[in-house]
């Protein structure tokens, strides 16, 4: 496969949005690149604003046009000769996506017309040999896209005028893109076209704690931008990867910060596509900065993860920094964790050096057995059991269920397993008799999900339980 990357060593295989023709979208800062590639993928993917630089990774999606399959890659705006740490290595990025691509969307701002560092990228363009499509962006009204036509000046035979925001345009790009594919290529038949079931793994946290450092120890690449500089990730990046424990979706997130201390746009909009990125994950492994310890902010990002309903994996980072000469320092520093983010207990912990790779093997098994028991559905007969055991008989503890205010109790009638992702159960219960009825207590609740846990090993997985509940009335005879 032209797209893989294999990294023998490691015995690791790093896969781009994967067999598919390659195409790259190129351009100096603030064009619109991402504005086209969102409009292109059909949903947004990218952060969009005014502030230049907002995109700094690569971001990949997929796209057809007239029959042909085709990935796409957004990259951050190019400035060649900056030697800035972030712009340089947004020049690196990009340079990596121009290797791996088949054809170049080069967006250029008809508006701003031809710059000095338009004439560097057609440089740069023109030595890849690879072959470069012109999008003459904001062409929106018909004085401005006669000024495209300039950019034909640089050597490049196709100049398309377009407007990512409004649409025009972009059919006739489209058809430049996709014409010199070879159909074989392009269009795989259903059965090879559909990829086996991936694991959606978001790495979440707060800025700086080394999310960007683990992404491309995972990959074995240097994927994402990694720098001391808090929130240079800004994007929910994807990167698919197969390993003998399947095939992950990585998704690397940007920085969580507290509300209060979002004040550019960009950094709100980038806390926007975290959550989003929560909302399609299946397992979220939460990284926390050793050498702080866990704070409040970590147990917040946690509870947004427990929220959308994905299984967590908590890793410490910077390991490799804390000075272990006591022993019992990895079982001190995890009794603080668990006090800080008790909701989390049943999530597994691992300490790991995302620079140096220590145990950084560990987390993809981890996130595939949570993913298994993310989707484990009970029989309704070992259930049942399961409910004359722990809930029904007389020797169960907690039963008959207490309520809220406790005022009375309920009975628990029976459990059913509703749905999976995460696993959800439903309790029936009746009684409740006289005054208002509470409802189950946490406690109680509590002992039902330890219980699961215990008998059907859920790891690393929420569990929701939901009271379905029956008012029993008064024998008025």
């Amino acid at each position: 496969m032209d797209s893989e990357i294999i990294n023998t060593e490691e015995n690791r295989t790093s896969v781009t949005d994967a067999a598919l023709p390659l195409v790259a979208i190129i351009g100096r800062p603030n064009v619109g690149k991402s504005t086209l590639f969102n409009r292109l993928v059909g949903e947004r993917r990218s952060i969009v604003g005014d502030e230049p630089g907002i995109t700094r990774d690569r971001i990949y999606g997929e796209a057809e046009w007239a029959g042909r399959r085709f990935s796409i890659v957004d990259t951050g705006g190019i400035v060649p000769d900056d030697d800035a740490v972030i712009p340089a290595n947004i020049l690196k990025q990009a340079e990596a996506a121009i290797h791996e691509a088949v054809a170049l969307i080069w967006v250029v701002d008809a508006r701003a017309g031809a710059t000095p560092l338009d004439e560097e990228l057609a440089r740069l363009l023109r030595s890849t040999n690879k072959r470069v499509i012109v999008a003459a962006n904001k062409s929106d009204v018909e004085r401005i896209e006669a000024h495209a036509g300039e950019f034909y000046r640089f050597g490049f035979d196709e100049v398309v005028p377009v407007s990512a925001e409004g649409g025009n345009g972009v059919g006739d790009l489209l058809d430049r893109v996709v014409e010199n594919f070879d159909a074989d290529a392009a269009t795989r038949d259903e059965e090879t076209a559909k990829p086996p079931r991936e694991i959606r793994l978001a790495i979440i946290g707060r800025p700086n704690v080394g999310k960007s450092s683990l992404l491309n120890k995972l990959l074995g690449e240097e994927r994402a931008i990694v720098s001391p500089i808090a929130g240079t990730t800004r994007d929910a990046v994807d990167t698919l990867l197969e390993r003998d424990e399947g095939r992950f979706r990585i998704i690397d997130t940007a920085g969580i910060r507290r509300k209060g201390k979002t004040e550019e746009m960009t950094e709100k909009l980038a806390v926007m596509m975290a959550r989003r990125a929560l909302e399609r994950a299946d397992v979220a492994v939460l990284v926390v900065d050793a050498t702080e310890g866990a704070v409040a902010l970590d147990a917040n990002i946690g509870g947004y993860a427990v929220d959308a309903g994905c299984a967590v994996i908590i890793a410490v980072n910077k390991w490799d920094a804390i000075e272990n000469k006591e022993t019992g320092t990895p079982f001190a520093f995890e009794r603080a964790l668990r006090d800080q983010m008790k909701f989390l207990d049943w999530a597994p912990v691992v300490t790991i050096s995302a620079l140096q790779g220590q145990r950084v093997e560990r987390i993809l098994p981890l996130a595939a057995r949570a993913q298994a028991a993310r989707n484990l559905r009970i029989p309704t007969a070992q259930l049942n059991q399961f409910f004359e055991q722990a809930i029904s008989a007389p020797r169960a503890p907690s039963a008959p269920a207490p309520v809220k205010g406790g005022r009375s109790r309920l009975r628990v009638q029976y459990v059913t397993q509703a749905g999976v992702r995460p696993p959800t159960f439903i309790v029936f219960t009746a009684g409740g008799l006289g005054g208002k009825r509470g409802g189950l207590h946490f406690s109680y609740e509590r002992y039902l999900e330890n219980r699961l846990r215990e008998e059907f090993d859920f790891f690393a997985t929420p569990l929701r339980i939901v009271e379905r509940h029956r008012r029993e009335r008064r024998n008025k005879s």
